[in-house]
C-alpha cells in the first residue's frame, strides 16, 4: 500500500536516460523502466531507513540513507549490494561520483565531506576514504564536481555554515570558500562557461550564477518563496529547472545574460507549479 511505500525521498536518471532510481523513504530503492513505465527491481537489502541520496556511475547505483550508510549495488546481478562505505555518523544528504567514475563526494547532516575511492568499497579496513574534510560547520548537501578541470568539488554548506568551498581531492586541500549569506542547497556547473549556479534557501531563496575563480556574481534569480532543494540541467546545457520547497518548479536560461555585479534582480517566470498536481 501506500502507506506501506512512504513518500520518494529522491530520484536520480541512469547514464542511459531510460532507467530511473527511486529512494523511499521506507529504505527500499526502486528501479524503473521509463520508457515500459514498469518497475524493474526492488532493493531493499541494504539500508534500514530513508534514502535520501543516489547517484550513478555507470551499473553502480550508490545510494545513501538516513542510516548514514554509503550502499554501492550492481543492477546487473541480482545480490546488487557490493560494497558500503562506512564513515558518516549521521544521515548521507549528499552523493556525487567524479566524471572518471574513480572519485565519489559525499555530504553528510554531521557537517562532513567524504572523498571516497571506487576501489575501497569492499574494504574493511577502518578508514576506507581519501580525505574526511571537516571545514562545513553545518549539513553538506550541495555537491558538484568541475566539468573542465578533473579533481575539482565545490561544495556547499547548510544555514549554519552558508558558505560554497572548493576543493582538490587529489591533496584534499581546500582551494577558496566564499560565503554566500545563506543557506547552500545545491550547485551546478555550467557545461560550456567557467561558472557555477548555486541555489539557496533561508533567507531569499534565490539562485545566484558565478564567475569562475574569482566568484563574483553575474547575476541573482528571485522567484521561489522556500529553499531551493534540487537544480537539474537540460542535456545541452542552456537550460537549469530548479524545485523547491513549497512544490514549485522555475526554469531560467545558464550563463546569459552577461550582467555585472549587483545587476538588477530578476525575477523568472514560473514554468508549472506543482501544488495541486498529485
Amino acid at each position: 500500500t501506500d502507506e506501506e511505500i512512504g513518500p520518494v525521498t529522491s530520484v536520480r536518471w541512469a547514464p542511459d536516460g531510460v532507467h530511473l532510481a527511486v529512494g523511499l523513504n521506507n529504505s527500499h530503492i526502486q528501479l524503473w523502466d521509463s520508457s515500459s513505465g514498469r518497475m524493474l527491481r526492488n532493493l531493499h537489502d541494504g539500508h534500514s531507513s530513508r534514502v535520501g541520496s543516489l547517484d550513478w556511475n555507470n551499473h553502480i547505483l550508490t545510494t545513501g540513507g538516513m542510516d548514514s550508510l554509503i550502499i554501492n549495488n550492481d543492477v546487473r546481478i541480482r545480490s546488487s549490494n557490493v560494497g558500503t562505505y562506512r564513515g558518516h555518523c549521521q544521515e548521507v544528504c549528499g552523493l556525487k561520483w567524479s566524471a572518471s567514475g574513480q572519485q565519489l563526494a559525499s555530504g553528510g547532516k554531521d557537517s562532513l565531506l567524504y572523498i571516497w575511492h571506487i576501489s575501497m568499497t569492499s574494504t574493511n579496513s577502518a578508514n576506507q576514504w581519501i580525505h574526511c574534510l571537516k571545514d562545513h560547520r553545518d549539513t553538506v548537501k550541495a555537491l558538484s564536481w568541475c566539468p573542465f578541470q578533473s579533481n575539482l568539488l565545490a561544495s556547499g554548506g547548510g544555514v549554519g555554515d552558508q558558505c560554497i568551498k572548493f576543493w582538490n581531492t587529489n591533496t584534499g586541500s581546500r582551494l577558496n570558500s566564499v560565503n554566500t549569506g545563506s543557506q547552500v542547497c545545491c550547485l551546478l556547473w555550467s557545461k560550456h562557461e567557467r561558472e557555477l549556479m548555486s541555489s539557496h534557501g533561508f533567507n531569499d531563496n534565490q539562485l545566484t550564477l558565478w564567475k569562475y575563480p574569482s566568484m563574483v556574481k553575474i547575476i541573482e534569480l528571485y522567484g521561489h518563496t522556500s529553499r531551493v532543494l534540487h537544480m537539474a540541467q537540460s542535456p545541452d546545457g542552456c537550460t537549469v529547472a530548479s524545485a523547491a520547497a513549497n512544490e514549485t518548479l522555475l526554469w531560467n536560461v545558464l550563463g546569459t545574460p552577461k550582467l555585472a555585479v549587483n545587476a538588477a534582480k530578476t525575477k523568472p517566470e514560473p514554468f508549472v507549479n506543482l501544488a495541486r498536481v498529485r
